[in-house]
């Protein structure tokens, strides 16, 4: 009776150890499975951050690019707005520039030559410097093809002289600043000459 006591010590020892290998292999298992659940879940992550990060790369680089465009733009913005700066001012000047240089081709009309047309005509003279050193030239009209950019048209006038759609004559000067027109030159456009042929 001893020996199958022993006997059943022995199984029960035995099954109690198999199930404890069992309970402990289940549990292995059990964290086996977690831990490559856990690895797959860090994995969604990984590639989620990655696209996250990513996104935020592409939108970093773009908004730098969109910020050094801006700043390129404003700086040939600033240059632009300072190389035209004076236009208004040499605007407001030109009519007055008219007024002394009709003031000077009347005096010489009359045959006036004293101290005072020479020095309206002195005067005349530094203020076109003035404006040149500025950037305000004349537009040369006389004799020139129409060009509708910096010539406006008054009126037409028939001539055998000039071919047609040339001027013929300036009334009032235009000018430019740099490359734009500040103001366009009125002239006098020449057409074709009229045909007088009598019928025979």
């Amino acid at each position: 009776m001893t020996d199958h006591k022993e006997q059943n010590s022995a199984t029960l020892n035995n099954t109690s150890e198999t199930a404890e290998e069992q309970a402990r292999t289940q549990a292995e298992d059990q964290a086996a499975e977690q831990v490559l659940e856990d690895l797959d879940s860090l994995r969604a992550k990984l590639q989620e951050a990655e696209q996250k990060r990513d996104e935020y790369l592409y939108l970093a680089q773009r908004t730098r690019a969109d910020f050094e465009n801006y700043q390129k733009r404003m700086k040939r913005d600033q240059a632009e707005e300072r190389r035209y700066a004076q236009a208004p001012l040499a605007a407001d000047l030109l009519p007055a520039l008219d007024n002394l240089e009709r003031a000077t081709a009347a005096a010489e009309q009359a045959g006036e030559k004293g101290p005072l047309v020479q020095g309206v005509a002195m005067v005349h003279t530094q203020l076109l410097d003035i404006l040149r050193r500025h950037g305000v030239t004349r537009i040369e009209a006389q004799g020139q093809p129409f060009d509708p950019n910096c010539h406006q048209a008054v009126s037409q006038q028939p001539s055998k002289e000039y071919p047609p759609m040339t001027v013929v004559q300036v009334l009032e000067p235009g000018y430019r600043i740099h490359d734009r027109v500040l103001r366009p030159a009125r002239v006098v456009v020449s057409t074709a000459p009229e045909q007088t042929d009598k019928p025979e």
